[in-house]
């Protein structure tokens, strides 16, 4: 087996909201316990006063391969990132129950990439972050839309597991931002649990890809 602390894991964390608070705040800490427990090396995206086009299904990324035909931020900025990363974290407030808006473009944009190349994105491994102002108002539906996009990608969702982490990192703020997400114990239990599990996950499948080149 290989030494992969000469190689670390690679992370970039994504944040989907328009504000730098609660979401950037968790997709932040995210990357500083990778970085500082895992020895990961990390990149960051937040959507928060970006130019976000929509996806408008014209297909030129079909036709040319050439990326899509909006040159953004999305395309200036976080198509490399998106490539140089081993494993993704992608954060998300809740609204309306599901993801954001700037969440949804960032994903739906990734067609320009991958019809380039269908393999662009294979086994990377990605987890999930969603807070909300009510306890139950929509994290896990907007973690599972996340994971979604892993899966049609050909990347490797995760979660946490069993007993307080299922499908990600679930955070209540109680409407209060950064204060309310602080004071969640359990969410943090969740973020904790399911960066372990990316971490874990990554390192295996980047061994394999090591073994299978040489």
């Amino acid at each position: 087996m290989q030494d992969t602390k000469s190689k670390p894991i690679k992370i970039l964390g994504i944040s989907g909201s328009p504000r730098n608070m609660a979401t950037d705040f968790l997709v932040r800490e995210t990357l500083r316990i990778a970085k500082e427990k895992y020895d990961a090396e990390t990149d960051y995206f937040s959507a928060k006063g970006k130019k976000l086009e929509f996806c408008i299904q014209c297909d030129f990324c079909i036709r040319t391969k050439e990326g899509c035909v909006h040159k953004d931020d999305i395309s200036a900025e976080l198509y490399d990132k998106m490539i140089w990363a081993d494993a993704w974290v992608i954060g998300t407030p809740v609204y309306q129950g599901t993801v954001s808006a700037q969440t949804k473009t960032i994903m739906d944009r990734c067609r320009a990439i991958v019809a380039r190349d269908r393999k662009i994105f294979l086994n990377k491994v990605g987890m999930g972050i969603a807070n909300g102002g009510d306890r139950i108002g929509g994290q896990e539906p907007s973690i599972q839309t996340i994971l979604n996009f892993y899966i049609i990608n050909e990347m490797v969702p995760v979660g946490g597991g069993s007993f307080g982490a299922n499908l990600g990192g679930t955070f209540w703020s109680k409407d209060k931002g950064v204060e309310g997400i602080s004071e969640d114990s359990e969410g943090m239990k969740s973020l904790i649990k399911t960066v372990k599990r990316l971490i874990q996950t990554a390192q295996i499948l980047k061994q394999a890809g090591e073994a299978r080149s040489t």
